[in-house]
């Protein structure tokens, strides 16, 4: 007797081998990938009866990956999976045509009471019905590629010229996991090269809804800053575009769950994460924007300001009262190493006295004690700091995010006094409104 065959979709290789041994031990033939692209193709030529399918995939993600199996074939039975999904994720799924959805750790009996309704289910659907419903696509192995992220039009700006660094991107996909800091959801991100020219563009998985990496975009900035298009937003992009600015990758999709993941706090796993990807060098030469003159926003003693400077250089002064006190730091982004050494492992901090507040906003529920400074009365209460100065240095670790929303690299100096992502965000928009070609 024939076993019925699973399809086994996941990028650890600790549940492919699980998994599929749960499966193989109770009569199932078993096929495994972790790879979305040849997960189409399996299925294209084994016709497996289910499949068992994770959200974040590096190649393509899992609701892509669902849709087009779908579209080739309406009967398809699909059970997603994921340990970093949300219950919007989970209702979009289903809505899309899954047939079941499972959070991670899995248990036996779980996996084996999915299977067996699935294949149940399989078996009914499929009586009584000829071949495949739908025609194989040409392209990418027999299915359609995920389509380039639509490019948001930015009007012309003066001062841009082009340098002889050439436009980078990374040489492959990859997916981390975390927690969202200020969600406390557990959430992961797929980094996915694009083409030249394509810029730096963010893709919400639950609404499917592409929001590009430019300051048009920009919603909220208390405590972070969040990115949001057509009511799909994306929050806490600081970290992640800072060691991309640092780095010189200029064109890259970033497939997220609504927040990016925290990670440690700083940006220091996002670089080794570029550095353990590699990045690739690509035949366009990048634009920068120049600065041409003083610009300021703020006043008092709280003011941001930019001036020409033949480089990328901030300078931040903090102030609060002890046991922070005041911090001063200076840093010249001479190379990806010296942001690595010096601003990357900052970590991101609060106080205990705004804790209340915070959860009244929904914030800081994904503070933990490795990802987030906390700050007493008189003291630090949870981690051993980095640097003695790791909270200014931090503060321009944002601002090296922030000012990356321009659309373009910078180039000139910048002086900030006791300022954050709103003051940020308020001098990039002013560089685009004072910039336009008339």
């Amino acid at each position: 007797m024939t076993r019925p065959l699973v399809l086994i979709v996941d990028d650890e290789a600790g549940i492919l081998a699980t998994l599929g041994g749960i499966l193989a031990d109770n009569g199932f033939e078993v096929a495994t990938t972790p790879s979305g692209t040849e997960a189409l193709d399996l299925y294209a030529t084994r016709k497996p009866e289910i499949v068992f399918l994770d959200v974040w995939l590096p190649d393509r993600d899992g609701l892509e990956t669902l849709q087009t199996l779908r579209e080739f074939d309406p009967r398809a039975t699909i059970i997603m999976i994921s340990g970093h999904g949300t219950a919007v994720t989970a209702v979009r799924a289903i809505k899309m045509g899954a047939f079941d959805y499972l959070e991670k750790p899995l248990s036996y009996e779980q996996v084996m009471a999915a299977a067996r309704a699935g294949l149940a289910h399989h078996t009914a659907r499929s009586a009584g019905t000829a071949g495949v419903a739908g025609a194989m696509p040409e392209e990418s192995g027999g299915f359609s590629v995920h389509p380039e992220p639509r490019r948001t039009t930015i009007p012309p700006l003066l001062h841009l010229e082009r340098s002889r660094t050439p436009q980078r991107t990374l040489r492959q996909n990859t997916v981390l996991y975390g927690l969202g800091l200020h969600s406390g959801g557990r959430t992961g991100m797929v980094l996915q090269p694009l083409p030249a020219g394509s810029g730096i563009h963010f893709h919400s998985m639950p609404s499917g809804e592409s929001i590009p990496a430019h300051v048009s975009a920009v919603g909220d900035t208390d405590y972070a800053t969040t990115l949001g298009l057509n009511g799909s937003t994306i929050k806490t992009v600081e970290h992640l575009l800072s060691a991309l600015h640092a780095s010189g990758i200029t064109n890259l999709l970033v497939k997220v769950h609504g927040e990016v993941p925290v990670l440690d706090g700083s940006a220091a796993e996002f670089c080794r994460t570029i550095e353990e990807i590699g990045v690739e060098e690509q035949g366009e030469t990048r634009l920068e924007f120049v600065v041409d003159r003083k610009y300021e926003v703020g006043s008092g003693e709280k003011m941001l300001t930019i001036e020409p400077f033949d480089g990328f250089a901030v300078s931040y002064l903090l102030r609060y009262p002890p046991p922070i006190g005041e911090q001063f730091f200076d840093f010249e982004l001479t190379s990806f190493a010296a942001y690595k050494q010096a601003i990357a492992p900052a970590r991101t901090f609060g106080f205990l006295r705004d804790l209340k507040m915070m959860n009244e906003l929904g914030l800081g529920s994904g503070g933990r004690l490795d990802n987030f400074i906390l700050v007493g009365e008189d003291h630090v209460v949870n981690t051993e700091l980095r640097f003695p100065d790791e909270f200014v240095r931090h503060k321009i670790l944002d601002i090296i995010g922030d000012l990356y929303l321009l659309g373009y690299p910078l180039r000139g100096r910048v002086r900030a006094h006791l300022t954050g992502h709103r003051d940020n965000i308020a001098m990039v928009r002013k560089l685009v409104a004072e910039n336009r070609v008339p």
